[in-house]
């Protein structure tokens, strides 16, 4: 996943399907629990999954979570009871990035 700075990151989750819905959440260290910052259906939802694959930001496929996500209002962060799903999501993606890292800096060498 890439990110904005190295506090920031973005985490769009998207159900891929005629009914198709994505939100899009960021989260700063320090701030409290990540922010939704953009969710939509149908062609919104296309939008936000093309430019987040645009700017190489991760894209994860969970429609359970997508569907809870969609209840959260824009610009707010997401509710306690959401916390564990986004933070073994969040927790996956840093140990994928860190793999990547890893694995360029060894092709270096």
């Amino acid at each position: 996943m890439a990110h904005d700075a190295p506090s920031r990151h973005a985490l769009p989750a998207a159900l891929a399907d005629t009914r198709a819905e994505a939100v899009a959440l960021r989260y700063a260290s320090g701030a409290p629990a990540p922010q939704v910052v953009a969710k939509g259906r149908g062609m919104i939802a296309q939008t936000i999954i093309e430019r987040a694959r645009e700017h190489g930001v991760y894209v994860h496929q969970s429609p359970e979570l997508v569907s809870l996500l969609m209840q959260v209002d824009l610009d707010e962060r997401i509710p306690p009871h959401l916390y564990v799903a986004v933070a073994e999501l969040l927790a996956w993606l840093y140990r994928q990035e860190g793999g990547a890292r890893a694995a360029s800096h060894d092709a270096r060498i």
